[in-house]
């Protein structure tokens, strides 16, 4: 995937989210958003000292930043390996700002360590 894969949002749509993150987010913000309507995404959980482990991410997609995006991960394709989360369509955005990240640094898709952690419920 390129960042030139992601239909970039509108501005009508951007300006919903607007108050919701501060400096250099907001410059990703299309981005992040255009991913977030995609309502899927194909990445690679990196993994120290072993090969990368390959998922499949779908949510649900609600343009209103308070309104609530379940996520469900599946890991190798394998049923058994699925993991749901549920957060305020912003912070999930928020979270897709780092696989933005990644996307323009040529590098996999993946989201960040912390959304693994609230994924995994290691911080409750």
């Amino acid at each position: 995937m390129s960042i030139e894969g992601i239909q970039p949002a509108s501005k009508q749509d951007i300006s919903v989210y607007i108050p919701y993150y501060q400096g250099t987010k907001r410059n990703a913000l299309p981005y992040a958003i255009g991913l977030y309507k995609r309502g899927n995404l194909e990445g690679q959980r990196t993994i120290e000292g072993s090969e990368n482990v390959s998922f499949l991410a779908t949510w649900n997609v609600s343009m209103l930043p308070a309104d609530l995006t379940r996520c469900r991960l599946q890991f190798d394709g394998d049923a058994e390996l699925s993991y749901e989360v549920t957060m305020a369509t912003f912070e999930f955005v928020d979270f897709l700002f780092d696989v933005v990240a990644a996307i323009r640094l040529k590098r996999d898709p993946d989201f960040s360590k912390a959304f693994y952690r609230r994924l995994l419920r290691m911080d409750e």
